[in-house]
């Protein structure tokens, strides 16, 4: 998939973790998750706008476009 997630480095950039982010967004750990590992189809922008409030952070800081 050519949509890369990098939600993983941007909680260890700001030393948060998984379940800080999960009670700060309002989101399962097992969304999360799904989010971080890359298996998600889809993101709702209030999801993605709650993330970048809660990790200070924009858009493109968590998600990335690699060509094939």
């Amino acid at each position: 998939m050519p949509i890369v997630v990098n939600l993983d480095v941007m909680m260890a950039k700001r030393k948060m973790s998984l379940n800080e982010l999960s009670v700060k967004v309002d989101l399962t750990l097992s969304n999360l998750s799904i989010l971080k590992t890359g298996k998600a189809k889809a993101i709702r922008f209030s999801t993605l706008e709650a993330i970048c409030e809660a990790l200070e952070c924009q858009p493109a800081d968590i998600l990335e476009y690699q060509a094939l």
